[in-house]
Formats: C-alpha cells, structure tokens, sequence
C-alpha cells in the first residue's frame, strides 16, 4: 500500500509523542486525551510506525515511544484496525527487522509478535518465510533482529509452528537453527539455542529425527566463550534429560563431565543452570550408574557452591546481626492461603507440601538439592565421599565455609541417615552449640539442620541430647536477628511432630518461651509463630488442657484474636492457630469459646452477604472467601474438641442456615470445609442438624464425584457420619446414595483417603440398613475388604466392620468369591471390640462348618502363614 505522512500531521503528532514522557500527572491526562483524539484518524497507527521506523530525524527516545504507543493501540484496537493499514505496518516492521539500532529492533519485534499474537500467523502467511530468508541476510543487524523476533514467537507459539495448519515451518526453521549453533557471532548462537530449546521439552515430532545431530551440537558449543550461549546450552540439557535421555546416554559421559565444568562457572547464572541438570539426571533410572564416576568430583563441587556469594550476603544483611526491633516492610511477608480441612481416616498428618522456596531458586539452593539427590540415589555409600569434606567444612574458621558445612550435613540427612547414625552422638552436640555462634547466618542454618535429625534425637535419652537441643532452641527462638527467629520457629515446628508427647515435661518452659515472642516478634515472625503454637498444640493433645498451660497460652492468643479485624489478612494464621488449640484443649477451650465461634458465625455471614450485594451491584468488591473456608474450619475444630458442649452454641445461632448456603458455594473449597463442618457437628448435635437433614442429604448426593476430590472425600465421610446418626431413617436415601459410593470404591487410581472414606461409609449404610445394602455385596466386598485391611484400628473402622459383618449374615453368598479378602480384613485388627470380635469369629466359624473340615483345609492352606496366625490368635480358627 502507498501511504506517506502529511507534514502537517508530523508536526503536531511529534510534540505530543515528546512530552508524553513527563513525569508529571496534568501532562499526562493531557497526552492521553490529546491521543484519544488522533486516534479517530484511521491512519493514525499508520504515522506511529512511520516515526518509529523512518522519521531518523527525530530522538531516540520519541521514536520508542511512538512504537510503544502504537503496541498498546494494537492490543486495543485490533479487531477495528483497517486492513489496508494493518498491511503497512506489517510492511514496515518487517523492512525495520535490521535496524541499525537494537532498541528499535527490539521494539520492532516486540509490534511483529503482537500483531501476530493478536491476528494469528495464519493471517501473516509471509511472515515466517520472510524471517528465515533473513536469517541468511550478510548484514549483521538484520540477522540478528530475525532471530530476535523469531525467539519470540517460539517462546509464545511453539506449537503452532509444528501445526499443519502452518504446513508445518519447523521442517525448515530447526535445520536452520541448528546452522547457526557454530555462528561467529554469541548472541546469534545464543538465539538458535534458544529457539531450538522451545521445541524439545514439548516433544515436538518434527525435532525428533534432528534429536542426534542436537545433542552433537549442543556438547560442540557446551564450553562456549561465552556465559550467556553456555548457560541456554545447559538449558537444552536440562530439558534433553526429561524428555529425550535415551537418546544422551552414548554421549554421557562427554556432557556430564562438560556439565560438571559449568557446574564450578564464574557466572553464577551458567552454575545454576548446569546444577539444575544434575537434579534432572537424577530422576533417571540408571542415574546411579552415570553418577557414580564423578562422585567425588561432583559432592566437592556442590558443597563449594553452596557457600553464599558477596552478592548473598550483602542482600540477606548477613553481616547485621541484630534487626529484631526493625518494623518489616509489608513487600517481604509473603501472601498467606488457607488450606481447606480434609477429613482423613488414619490418624498420621501428611507432610506439608506447600513449599515456596522455587521463588526465591538460586545456586546455593540448587547445589543443596542436588547433593540431597545424590545422598538419596547412592545412601550411605557416598559417605567416604562426603566425610572428609564435612570434617573440613563443618570445623573451619572461615564462617562462610563453615556455614556451607552445616547446610550440607543437613542436606544428606534424609539420604544418609542409617551411615551418619554412628556419628550423630558427636555433631549433634556440635550443631546445639552452634546455634550459638556469632554469626546469625550460621545460627539460622544450624536451626534447619538440627531439624532435620530430629526423630533421631527425640529417640535418645532425653537428658543427653532432646534437653541441651531445646533450650538452646528456645533461646533461638528469642533471637536478637529475624533470619535465625524464622529458622527457629520453623526447627522448634518440626521438632514438636517428631517428639509429640515427648514434649510434655518441657510444656510450660515452651508456653513461656513462645508467649514471650508474641510481644516481640515483628509482623512476619508473628505469623510463622502462630504455626509453632498450632504445631505444638497438635503434637501434644489433651496433655494442654491443665489450667496452668491454658493460663500462659490463651491470654495474648486472644488479646491478638481482639485486635485484629475481620478483614484483617493476619486472621488466617490466628484462625490456623486457635484451630489447633480448640482440638488439643477440647472443654478447656469452653471460657474461650463463645466469642471465637461468634466471629466465626459472624465472618461466614458478613461474605454470604457480600456476595449478594456483588451479584446485585458489580460496583461491590468480590468476597474473600479465604477468610470463610478458615472460619469454616476454626467452627470444625470446636465441634470436634468441645463434641456436645457445642450444642448450646449452634442452638442459639443461625450456623445451620449458614451452612446450608455454603454447601451450595460454587467455590469446591468452601464446599470442602462445610460438609467438614456438616459432619463434625452431625458427631456433636446431631439433633440441631436433624431439622435440615433433607437438603443436607441432596448436597452430599451432588458432591458424591471425585470431580472434585476434597469435596468427594468430605461429603462421603459427612454421609458416613449422618447416617450412622440417622439410623433406619437412612433408608429413604440409599438408592441415591449407593450407586456413587460404589463407583467411587471401585475406581482404585483414587487417593487413598478418598478411597478410604467411600469404604468406611458403605459398611456404615450396611451397619444401618442393612436389607438394603446387603444384595449389592458382590460389587464393593473385595475392594471394601482391601482398602479396611490398611486402616489402623479406630471407631470409623469398628462402625463399618459392623455393618459388613450384618450384611454378610443376610447375604452369606455374597462375599464367598471373596471370602479370603475378608480373613486377611479380619486379621488386620490389632485389638477387635468384644461384640465385633464374635461376630467375625462367628461369621468364621458358619463358613468353615458349611465348607466341612476337609474343604476350609484345602481353602486354608491357600493363607500365607501370618494369616493363619492371626485368624487363629484373634478368632481361635
């Protein structure tokens, strides 16, 4: 299209272009209202690119700025924009490709990949062609900006451009790309690697015949002169390991050892990517074998890199020591969320995975992961290896090299833990004095190592080493520096699982210790604070509710609950906190309780509203359901520790009306943690939820999916809860009831927990009806028997053997293709209740007696050993 600019246009276009740079506000709403105006010219864009890539007359600064205004008028308009103008400024961008300067090259990419990013490349079918043919282009520039944009557009459309929609362009772009690996100039290498690595980790079919010839060029350009090249060939590496190993292990020994070069790199950020690697590697599963040779070389490497650079140091204030009266900035505390309750058969907590570390990912971390690995795949075998540098490491004068020392002994724990037993009556009593060192760097990581031993010192004379350890963590955890506060909490945490009620005796010197910290701690320790008191409450229990440890604990908790609003973000961890105490102190929370559990009642109900008045008037801010699903779960823990003293409470409330509102939340969080509160308070008062039980009943019905997973699992064990309530009234919901529960059972990939529930609350309907679950027998006893074999001993597991036992003696034939499931079930009790014990044992008895002794002897036989055992020491069969 022949287009050229009016100068009368130029002239009053470039001075608006120029100020709209002002820092100041008037001007800017004057630019802006000024540019609303050019823009009801349809060749406006037309001019904007037009300075951008011609007007050479004009400053730097107001050419960028006219690209950048012409970006945002693209990302606006683009659906309004003329065709005839949208094909000049194609044209022009791509002549611009090879600008002489490269802020005007980048600018004009970054207009190239938004107009094909917003049009499609199928719209701009020359595009592609005419970046390759450049690629070949003499000219430096032009090269370079090719590759520029055609970076981009890898990044944001990879596979497209292995689409046939495209006629498939990587049949010619990836041979491309890998010529220009061996270019003489780095940044044009740097760019095809780059390219190229956007192919290899979503398996592109059209890289796989390249994936040889790749790897040949790669390990060719793998020592590169240059940091950048070197650290995106690590990266294909990386990528090759997850994707395509099969395909290094002839060339293995070549890139690790040119990996393991990178690994010692002077640019920290070619280290880490090549560190990176050997976390990849060791997902492999003939890892060991490829390790092995440079073990030695590798832990040396590793350990060396985990020492903190100058850069580290100066931005962690390592060398400030004392910064616990320093107020935090609100940028440092990282956004809290709550995790909705699970209700779980067995009793062990599940280890918390909500691990953030991979924002703040550097050498040192990835050096420590990495030697974590290698003690996982080699154990106590790396230990000849390992030992001689923790010896030098561990007790060197040099803080740096010391404190590297102890992250290491930490990072081989979990690995290493049988070969380091025999000489952990020595370096734990080290790293305990080590918690006192000088420097707060050294404290804060000797805190996070210790922890990592602890179920070996809670499992020794507590005089010897738990004792010395805690009050020198406690005193830690009053720490004049907030790096070595943090770590404390997070050890003392760790600590209270591991010793549980092992802990009792050092209660009320731990109580004064924490409360203490809560009048000294700054913002961000207060809320990793709040999570020790729950841990503690969890690990202890009962052994809290003495008046003496309630008098310490309670008063600040509930001067900080006072102070804090509703809207307050800090409530979540208080919510968290007093959740676990609620549990642990069951009716010593009651002094406590009414007006906790009416902010409860009062939060649920303020986001109810909240989000009425949102759908009625958008003008309203969206709730904040968090701070729901947290008082959801803070009423559930009330239910569970005050049981039937809670009845008063929900009687003079509105929380069932509430609750039912919540059921129906389309959020699957909120659902979550309400049929939660549905079945705890159906254990407590069952008789205030009797009243709502219709509704309740086709709320679990339409949660019965494991769409959802946690919502399943919480509204099957609510079921479970309800029924054995409701007892023969169940009837009339059975057969909606039934068929989804068998469903579930029988679908084995499902989490265990979910799995587990489904099991429970079946033989709880056959314990309650009976007549009406017994015929279905044939389809759940196997799967029902399997899954109750691997639940420890409780009362959820007492109610459901019941009731299979009931159905079995309606339905004898039922269960005889799966009978020997039913022994093995039947054995795995450690210690069955009197009546439940007589009927298994009668059950046993009938079978055997109708099978005739030579028939139970042939079927017998078919037991291992430890079953017959069993069946023979609980049941005398």
């Amino acid at each position: 299209m022949a287009w050229t600019p009016r100068d009368e246009g130029l002239q009053q276009l470039l001075p608006i272009i120029k100020v709209s740079q002002s820092p100041h506000r008037d001007t800017q709403l004057a630019v802006e209202m000024k540019l609303k105006e050019f823009n009801c010219y349809p060749d406006f864009n037309n001019y904007l690119v037009y300075v951008l890539t011609k007007l050479k007359t004009a400053d730097l600064e107001t050419r960028l700025m006219s690209g950048l205004i012409l970006k945002n008028n693209i990302l606006k308009q683009s659906t309004n924009l003329q065709p005839e103008f949208v094909e000049y400024i194609k044209h022009e961008c791509l002549q611009a490709v090879g600008d002489p300067l490269p802020l005007i090259r980048c600018i004009v990419g970054i207009l190239i990949t938004t107009i094909a990013s917003k049009g499609g490349l199928y719209n701009w079918p020359q595009l592609l062609p005419s970046l390759c043919e450049m690629l070949d282009n003499q000219d430096y520039n032009v090269c370079e900006g090719a590759f520029s944009v055609l970076q981009k557009i890898c990044e944001d459309s990879a596979e497209i451009l292995d689409s046939a929609a495209l006629n498939r362009p990587l049949n010619i772009m990836i041979p491309k790309f890998l010529e220009y690996f061996k270019h003489n100039s780095p940044k044009i290498r740097s760019h095809a690697i780059v390219c190229i690595n956007q192919f290899i980790i979503n398996r592109s079919p059209t890289l796989m015949p390249h994936i040889d010839s790749l790897i040949k060029n790669l390990i060719h350009v793998s020592l590169d002169v240059d940091p950048v090249v070197r650290k995106n060939v690590c990266h294909a590496f990386v990528c090759l390991m997850q994707v395509h190993s099969d395909h290094m292990v002839p060339h293995m020994c070549q890139i690790v050892g040119n990996i393991l070069l990178c690994s010692q790199d002077d640019d920290e950020d070619v280290a880490l990517q090549a560190t990176d690697f050997w976390l990849s590697l060791g997902m492999q599963r003939n890892c060991r074998d490829m390790l092995a040779p440079i073990l030695s070389q590798l832990v040396s490497v590793l350990v060396r890199r985990m020492q903190y650079s100058e850069i580290d140091i100066i931005f962690l204030r390592g060398n400030v020591d004392e910064d616990d009266e320093e107020p935090d900035r609100e940028q440092d505390i990282s956004p809290r969320f709550h995790k909705s309750r699970v209700h779980s058969i067995n009793t062990e907590s599940d280890e918390d995975d909500d691990d953030n570390s991979f924002l703040d990912w550097n050498l040192r971390k990835c050096s420590a992961s990495s030697l974590d690995m290698v003690a996982n795949i080699f154990h106590e075998d790396c230990l000849p290896v390992v030992l001689p540098i923790l010896k030098e490491t561990l007790f060197h004068q040099e803080w740096l090299i010391k404190e590297s020392g102890v992250l290491a002994l930490g990072a081989i724990a979990e690995g290493c833990m049988q070969g380091m037993i025999q000489h952990l009556p020595e370096l734990i009593p080290y790293l305990t004095s080590c918690l006192s060192d000088k420097k707060a760097l050294v404290r804060s990581i000797t805190c996070w190592t210790l922890s990592r031993y602890a179920n070996w010192v809670v499992n020794q004379p507590h005089d010897q080493y738990l004792k010395p350890l805690m009050e020198e963590l406690l005193k830690r955890i009053l720490d004049s520096n907030k790096r070595v506060q943090e770590a404390a909490c997070s050890a003392l945490a760790t600590l209270e699982e591991e010793a549980s009620t092992e802990l009792v005796p050092y209660l009320e010197y731990i109580l004064k210790t924490l409360v203490f910290a809560f009048s000294k701690y700054q913002h961000k320790n207060l809320l990793i604070l709040y999570d020790a008191v729950g841990a503690l409450a969890a690990s202890v229990g009962h052994n809290l509710n003495k008046p003496q440890y309630i008098n310490i604990l309670m008063p600040p908790l509930i001067d900080k609950w006072n102070l804090l609003k509703d809207d307050d973000k800090d409530l979540f961890p208080l919510l968290e906190c007093l959740s676990s105490i609620a549990t642990a102190l069951q009716s010593g929370f009651l002094p406590y309780c009414e007006p906790v559990y009416r902010r409860c009642i009062s939060i649920i109900e303020q986001t109810i509203n909240q989000e009425m008045l949102c759908e009625q008037n958008q003008s309203y801010d969206f709730p904040d359901k968090d701070r729901m699903i947290a008082a959801l779960d803070l009423l559930c823990s009330l239910a569970e520790g005050l049981d039937r003293h809670i009845e008063p409470l929900v009687a003079s409330s509105n929380v069932l009306h509430l609750l039912h509102q919540c059921v129906l939340d389309v959020k699957p969080a909120v659902r979550q943690s309400s049929f939660a509160l549905l079945g705890d308070l159906s254990k407590a008062c069952f008789s205030q939820v009797y009243p709502f039980i219709t509704e309740f009943f086709l709320s679990l019905v339409q949660n019965l999916s494991p769409d959802f997973i946690e919502v399943c699992n919480n509204a099957t064990w609510a079921l479970g809860e309800i029924c054995l309530k409701m007892g023969e009234e169940t009837k009339q919901y059975i057969h909606l009831v039934l068929s989804n529960l068998m469903i579930i059972i029988n679908r084995q990939t499902l989490p265990k927990t979910l799995l587990e529930n489904a099991a429970i609350t079946i033989g709880r309907l056959g314990y309650v009806c009976s007549d009406e679950v017994a015929p279905y027998l044939p389809e759940f006893a196997r799967q029902w028997c399997t899954i109750l074999r691997q639940i420890q001993d409780n009362s959820e597991k007492y109610s459901s053997f019941m009731g299979m036992c009931h159905m079995i003696r309606l339905n004898p034939e039922g269960v005889v293709p799966d009978f020997i499931f039913f022994c093995d079930a039947a054995a795995s009790w450690e210690n069955p209740p009197q009546d439940l014990q007589q009927m298994i044992q009668n059950i046993l008895q009938v079978f055997k007696n109708q099978m005739g002794e030579e028939n139970w002897q042939s079927f017998s036989n078919q037991f291992p050993s430890p079953l017959t055992y069993r069946l023979n020491y609980l049941y005398d069969i």
